[in-house]
C-alpha cells in the first residue's frame, strides 16, 4: 500500500509539473510573438492551451508505465437519465440566475439600451439583425447547444483536471480537500492569461493580484461543481459538459451592462457577485461532502 501510494505521489507531482509548464508556454506564446490578447490568433494558442492537461494526463500515463485504463471517458448515462438532463439544462439555468442576481445587486449597471450589443452590432460593419433579435438567437444557441458547443476543447482541460488530477488526490486526501485542492491548482494554472486580461482585462485596482485571486476563487467553486458529479457518475463528461456551456455563455450578462463596471465582481460569473449562485451551490455540495465523507467512492475511481 506505502509503495503504491508513493508511486501515486510521484504520479501526481509530474503531472502537474507537466500541465503547468506546457500550459504557460503556450500561453506565452502569445507576448513572446507580440500577439494582442484576444486577436484570432492569439485565441487559437488559448484553445491549443486547453488541451496541455490531456496531453499531460497522457505524457504521465507514458512516463510513469501507468497504462491508460480509468480515462474516466464513458459517460455512463445507463441509470442517469436524469442526472444528465440537469447537467444539460441546469448549468444554464444557473447562468441566467447569476445574470439576475448580479443587476439585482448592482441595479445601476443594467443597460436596458443594450448599448454594448449595439455597439457589437455597428463593429461589424454591415448590416445585421435588431438587437432584440440578436439577443434571441444567442440566448436560444446558449441553451440549445450550450453543454456541446464547447465540448471538445473543454475535454481537454477535464481530462487533466477531474480526470486525472481529483481521482489521485483522493488517493492521498478526503473528497472535500481534494475538490478544492483540484480548483486551487486549476486557478493558478490561468495566471499567466490572468495577467494578459483574460476574464478582468487589465484596468481594475489590484491587478493583477486581485484578478488571479478572483479566478482561483472561481475555480474552487466551479471545480467543486464538476468534481461532485465526476466522482458521482464515474466520468469527465459531466464536468465537460458543465465547463462547455460556462465558456458558451459565462460573459453573456456583459451584454446587458453599461460600461464602467469592476469586472472583479461581475456582472460575468467569473465576478464574485456574478459568481455568487455558483459559490453557493460549491458550498451546499461541499456540506454533503462532509456530510457522506465519500460520493461512492469506488475503487474505480480511485485508482
Amino acid at each position: 500500500m506505502e509503495h503504491e501510494k508513493l508511486v501515486a505521489k510521484k504520479r501526481l507531482i509530474i503531472f502537474i509539473a507537466l500541465t503547468i509548464i506546457l500550459a504557460w508556454f503556450v500561453f506565452l506564446l502569445v507576448p513572446i510573438c507580440g500577439l494582442t490578447y484576444g486577436s484570432g490568433v492569439s485565441v487559437v494558442i488559448l484553445t491549443v492551451a486547453m488541451f496541455m492537461p490531456a496531453l499531460s494526463n497522457l505524457l504521465t500515463r507514458f512516463i510513469t508505465k501507468e497504462g491508460f485504463g480509468n480515462m474516466y471517458l464513458r459517460p455512463h448515462v445507463k441509470g442517469h437519465v436524469k442526472e444528465y438532463l440537469l447537467l444539460y439544462f441546469g448549468p444554464t439555468a444557473l447562468l441566467i440566475l447569476s445574470g439576475a442576481l448580479y443587476f439585482l445587486i448592482m441595479p445601476g449597471s443594467f443597460d436596458p439600451e443594450l448599448i454594448t450589443l449595439k455597439g457589437m452590432i455597428a463593429s461589424g460593419g454591415k448590416q445585421g439583425p435588431a438587437p432584440s433579435t440578436l439577443l434571441i438567437i444567442q440566448v436560444l444557441i446558449f441553451v440549445v447547444i450550450g453543454p456541446i458547443v464547447n465540448i471538445i476543447p473543454t475535454l481537454g482541460e477535464e481530462l487533466g483536471w477531474r480526470g486525472y488530477l481529483l481521482p489521485k488526490l483522493r488517493m492521498f486526501l478526503s473528497d472535500r480537500a481534494s475538490l478544492i485542492i483540484t480548483g486551487v491548482i486549476w486557478g493558478i494554472w490561468h495566471l499567466p492569461i490572468i495577467v494578459m486580461g483574460h476574464n478582468y482585462g487589465t484596468g481594475y485596482w489590484g491587478y493583477p493580484v486581485l484578478g488571479i485571486l478572483a479566478m482561483i476563487v472561481f475555480c474552487v467553486a466551479l471545480g467543486i461543481i464538476e468534481g461532485y458529479i465526476s466522482i458521482k457518475l464515474e466520468s469527465v463528461i459531466p464536468a465537460a459538459m458543465i465547463h462547455s456551456t460556462v465558456n458558451a455563455g459565462a460573459a453573456l450578462p456583459s451584454i446587458f451592462a453599461k460600461s464602467g463596471y469592476n469586472p472583479l465582481f461581475g456582472p460575468a460569473i467569473t465576478g464574485l457577485i456574478g459568481g455568487l449562485p455558483f459559490i453557493v451551490l460549491a458550498v451546499l455540495l461541499l456540506i454533503k461532502v462532509g456530510k457522506k465523507m465519500t460520493l461512492g467512492k469506488n475503487e474505480a475511481y480511485r485508482q
